[in-house]
């Protein structure tokens, strides 16, 4: 496993409760990292010798707006390349985002994504993500939109072919309880692969205040507060952890059948049937379904 791309979730607080959340952010959500605490987290990155780039997420980083610009600070002085995840609330008009994006133009931000879909923004050439990339443009920042639409049925190719959902939306976390009703779903034996994630040889991992180092969302391989990250990745092989292990073999049907757990109901994909295999399983496995703040759960 060679780590290239450490994505710190600043916080998990966020002025939007989406739907489509995989982490369950919301105005009421905890969860933010101090500076003292990201300066560990990147110190343990640089000792890796392997990451490259940081990206800062949440949650909606920019709520914390000082941290953010300091810890991409830090990050460019430790020589990597940077990036921030947004909802661009602060984009009230063209001027305003200039102000809001110069200072972290004058830390050397790389890259700006830009969430711009319904789930954030109605549709307008004003929109505050419109707004956002008008500011970058005329500060020469680059960005890119993300840009996801809500689960739709497409006709299926084909007289016999099956429907198919699109759209882009993972269904986990909040979208596995509130974008699924009315979708087609499939037989629990055809969910055998986990085609969303590498969890085999992984290049990026999430991290959170708590230690978590998630290579997908709720599923962790260790905690860094505990254990240096250079040794997490070192140690880490999926036949050895117990849940990417069974997800590696035969996906979350696997997961299921290995320890067990008969759900009710029908599931659309594989992220959504995993994701309510996980949620069954995390009292059994606190650490590696960790945090709890992802599954919808408190505490």
């Amino acid at each position: 496993m060679t780590l290239t791309g450490v994505h710190f979730l600043l916080t998990y607080t966020c002025n939007y409760e989406c739907d489509h959340c995989f982490l369950y952010c919301s105005p009421r959500a905890e969860g933010t990292f101090t500076i003292a605490q990201v300066r560990q987290v990147l110190e343990q990155a640089q000792q890796l010798g392997s990451v490259s780039s940081i990206y800062f997420e949440g949650g909606e980083p920019f709520l914390f707006f000082p941290v953010m610009v300091e810890s991409l600070r830090l990050a460019r002085e430790l020589g990597f390349t940077t990036g921030v995840v947004t909802n661009c609330y602060w984009a009230t008009s063209a001027d305003d985002a200039r102000l809001w994006l110069k200072p972290i133009v004058a830390v050397g931000v790389h890259d700006l994504s830009l969430s711009d879909d319904a789930f954030h923004h109605s549709e307008g050439i004003d929109s505050p993500a419109k707004l956002a990339a008008r500011g970058a443009a005329d500060l020469g920042l680059p960005a890119s939109s993300i840009c996801i639409e809500k689960p739709a049925i497409q006709a299926p190719q084909g007289e016999k072919g099956q429907p198919v959902v699109g759209g882009g939306v993972l269904l986990k976390g909040r979208a596995a309880q509130t974008l699924t009703e009315g979708l087609p779903t499939r037989p629990l034996d055809s969910f055998c692969t986990c085609p969303h994630e590498e969890l085999v040889a992984p290049e990026r991992v999430h991290v959170d205040v708590w230690g978590n180092v998630q290579i997908c969302q709720g599923l962790s391989i260790g905690n860094l507060w505990h254990t240096p990250l250079d040794q997490l990745i070192a140690a880490y092989t999926p036949a050895n952890h117990p849940i990417s292990g069974p997800l590696v073999n035969g996906g979350p049907r696997a997961l299921a059948q290995e320890y067990g757990v008969v759900l009710d109901g029908e599931f659309v994909d594989e992220c959504h049937y995993c994701f309510e295999v996980r949620k069954a399983l995390i009292d059994r496995f606190a650490d590696q379904l960790a945090p709890r703040q992802v599954y919808g759960l408190e505490g």
